[in-house]
């Protein structure tokens, strides 16, 4: 793998095919979560960790377990039982370490499990045929671009909160909105290349 189709992996996943504002993947976090940007960063921080390890091992069930045994059927289950334990390693140690980041991120941090952002990418690496190494880097970029995207909003909802919206605009209008203009920021992106 040359670097050239490294860079172009991780500037693919990360801006100019973003899982949230490009593939539309992953609303429910994206908007539930980005309040308060000390949330979005610990739940952007879970995001990478879960996915880029999900991208790894379920690349290696793919090829180790599924594929010899020619009972690729058996993908969707296998990917979301290894997700789930991802996510429950995670929990865990964020219940451990950081009980307040813990308790701000809520029902949010189990629902990483059915996060279509981790499903899809793990997904998405052997529909592409990618190599163990491609996996892993489009798993982390893709990652870092739902937490990047994750983190704009919540700098920009934060900001939203001290000016006067009209009440009919403020919570979830002004985010979709947010979003919205945030998306057509980014397909600007998407006629680039290296």
């Amino acid at each position: 793998m040359e670097v050239r189709d490294i860079l172009m992996t991780i500037f693919s996943a990360l801006l100019a095919q973003n899982f949230v504002l490009y593939r539309i993947i992953g609303i429910c976090p994206y908007v539930g979560v980005s309040r308060k940007l000390e949330s979005s960063m610990g739940m952007g921080m879970a995001v990478i960790f879960v996915v880029t390890m999900a991208g790894a091992v379920t690349w290696c069930v793919q090829k180790y377990l599924l594929d010899p045994f020619n009972v690729s059927y058996l993908q969707t289950v296998a990917f979301i039982l290894v997700i789930a334990a991802l996510v429950q390693l995670v929990e865990m140690f964020l219940l451990k370490t950081s009980p307040t980041l813990y308790t701000a991120l809520g029902i949010y941090l189990p629902l990483i499990t059915t996060n279509c952002v981790v499903f899809a990418v793990a997904v998405l690496n052997i529909r592409e045929g990618y190599s163990f190494l491609k996996a892993v880097i489009f798993s982390a970029s893709a990652a870092a671009g739902f937490s990047l995207a994750l983190m704009l909003m919540a700098g920009i909802r934060e900001e939203l909160e001290l000016t006067g919206l009209p009440r009919s605009l403020r919570g979830f209008p002004i985010a979709f909105i947010v979003a919205a203009l945030m998306a057509i920021a980014f397909m600007g992106f998407s006629g680039m290349r290296l």
